[in-house]
């Protein structure tokens, strides 16, 4: 029942708070190792989300888990998801060239029992990368709802444009993290985007 009414019950990556405004927080996060996944929706049935299914196997959230030590990973939370980079607007000119390959990367965070990316049992699915992410900071900004393109795309302009403003400077894409589950209540439901900032 928690879930359904927004309740956060699993492990989240630890971070230090460094500033925060009325728009947004400034983050450090500690290292973690996350397991991943890289995909093209279209080979998924077209499901932005098809990589969710690919990690969930691997820690075992729907039965067996796919891994080298068939051992379950707790769930943690929240699901980082990488979207391909906006296509920069440039005025017509002939020929039409078309780039970005329409990839998405998703990410589960592993519990912090997993100090390095050995520590991990070794994914059976070759599509499952595990890896370790240093330390890093970002812009954050926090809110509520379904995040559709449309909710997630206006929390980036904004988050950047606040970045901007104060200073801060991007230093790659921007992350979605999604902290609940699908069945949760949309009003109760927790998402952030994160930039990666100097």
């Amino acid at each position: 029942m928690g879930m359904m009414l927004g309740k956060i019950t699993v492990e989240t990556p630890k971070y230090e708070v460094l500033h925060t405004s009325p728009d947004y927080e400034i983050r450090r996060y500690n290292p973690s190792v996350v397991a991943e996944v890289t995909y093209d929706p279209k080979q998924l049935k077209g499901d932005k989300d098809g990589g969710f299914m690919i990690l969930a196997n691997y820690i075992g959230a729907l039965g067996q888990p796919q891994n080298s030590k068939s051992e379950k990973v707790a769930m943690t939370a929240p699901v980082i998801t990488k979207n391909p980079p906006e296509p920069e607007k440039i005025a017509m000119t002939a020929p039409v060239i078309t780039t970005g390959d329409g990839m998405i990367t998703m990410q589960f965070v592993l519990p912090s029992k997993y100090q390095n990316a050995e520590d991990a049992p070794k994914p059976a699915d070759e599509r499952v990368v595990i890896k370790e992410e240093g330390e890093k900071k970002y812009g954050v900004v926090r809110f509520s709802g379904v995040a559709t393109d449309k909710v997630v795309e206006e929390k980036v302009r904004k988050l950047k444009e606040s970045l901007e403003k104060d200073g801060h400077k991007e230093v790659g894409d921007f992350l979605l993290a999604r902290y609940n589950p699908p069945w949760t209540l949309p009003p109760l439901r927790t998402n952030e985007v994160m930039i990666p900032i100097e």
